[in-house]
């Protein structure tokens, strides 16, 4: 076995949770819950599979509240009667020893009156999203907003509950807590908007909520962790200086790790081409001990070594761990010659990849490959994994 950064153990600091090695698979959309949000069985079945080589797992995005949801096949978090199927999925999780995450999050603006069943969707302000089909939300009002800062306590109450070992607050990929944060969705005037610094107001009060029910109901040490993405196109928009203000101020929370969304680890601005250095080496150096999770495009052991050798604290797998569930298995036998970097499309059930998952990403991929029994060529292959890269390259 190879002497790897990535395959030493971990300790946070703040909470003393030792992780078995520095891997992480980052949150994907899978589309597998049942149209309330409830776990089903073939959910259970691919995160167990996919479960005991990394460190940690993160599950995909969990909605606190019914005005949360952002997509068919959601998991919620939103209720105490999903409590026995989400002590179902913690436990699937917590295979040889991985320490299971649950990612909580409302969608806002990034949802639609068709998935929330005719209701508006919401955001900070009523500003439609840039992208292609996106309905004009409605404004949260004070009294909503503060309801929601509640519901992300609750939901973290039931992550305890239910067994897992801590909460990953989404802040990225244009959902509602950077909706808050960015000055393209949040024109408010009260104290949630405005200058940056109410801008952060949202983010850093859901951060104190989430805290506050950690401190109440964990019967034992229990990890918060905290997703941004660091920039927007939009303008205006979210640009790197700001988020380097929202990083300063979320180093004083309780947080005890920031996982930051790009779908290539080593990117640099998308807005300001001065900047010559690596996003996530800059914002690690204003994390200082703070842990770091960098994820986009970490394919191979050099890849996830060349991470932590830049001094980076984890890195995430996230298609490839699709690829491939037993990666870090593979890696700890010396058997990386057997670590697959493509999915055949005759082996999705093998991997797990059944039902509404497989249909996602099959809707997802344009590329005129005919999915049947009939052998595939390398190229379909190859096209179907350029696809895999596309959908995510992110780790959403």
């Amino acid at each position: 076995m190879a002497d790897y950064k990535f395959l030493k153990p971990y300790t946070f600091s703040k909470k003393g949770i030792t992780v078995k090695n520095r891997i992480v698979i980052p949150p994907m959309t899978e589309e597998m819950s049942f149209s309330n949000g409830e776990v089903t069985s073939d959910e259970l079945r691919y995160y167990h599979m996919h479960s005991g080589g990394a460190g940690i797992f993160i599950t995909g995005t969990a909605n606190v509240n019914a005005l949360g949801k952002g997509f068919e096949g959601e998991l919620s978090v939103s209720d105490d009667k999903f409590l026995p199927s989400l002590t179902k999925l913690a436990s699937a999780m917590h295979k040889d020893g991985t320490k299971a995450i649950l990612q909580t999050f409302s969608a806002g603006r990034m949802s639609s009156k068709e998935i929330l069943r005719g209701q508006q969707p919401v955001s900070a302000s009523a500003v439609k999203a840039t992208r292609q089909n996106s309905q004009t939300p409605r404004a949260l009002s004070e009294a909503e907003v503060e309801q929601t800062i509640k519901d992300f306590g609750e939901a973290t109450r039931r992550a305890i509950q239910a067994g897992f070992d801590g909460v990953e607050i989404h802040g990225a990929n244009t959902y509602l807590i950077q909706q808050f944060f960015s000055p393209h969705s949040n024109r408010r005037t009260d104290k949630w908007g405005g200058s940056l610094e109410k801008r952060m107001a949202f983010p850093l009060a859901v951060v104190a909520e989430v805290q506050k029910a950690i401190d109440k109901y964990a019967d034992r040490p229990f990890l918060m962790g905290y997703r941004i993405s660091p920039e927007e196109i939009e303008t205006p928009g979210i640009r790197f200086d700001d988020t380097l203000q929202l990083i300063d101020a979320l180093k004083e929370t309780p947080i005890d790790y920031l996982h930051v969304s790009m779908g290539d680890v080593w990117r640099k601005s998308l807005n300001d081409k001065s900047i010559d250095t690596p996003l996530n080496l800059t914002i690690k150096k204003h994390l200082g001990d703070l842990p770091l999770i960098g994820v986009g495009d970490i394919q191979t052991p050099a890849d996830a070594e060349k991470v932590l050798d830049n001094g980076i604290d984890f890195a995430a797998i996230g298609r490839e761990s699709l690829r491939e569930p037993n990666w870090v298995q593979k890696v700890i036998a010396g058997d990386e010659d057997a670590i697959r970097y493509t999915i055949a499309p005759a082996d999705h059930e093998e991997l797990g990849l059944v039902g509404t998952f497989w249909d996602f990403l099959l809707t997802s991929f344009h590329d005129g490959l005919q999915l049947s029994s009939e052998p595939h060529t390398a190229n379909d292959r190859q096209k179907f994994n350029n696809t895999l890269d596309h959908i995510f390259g992110g780790g959403k």
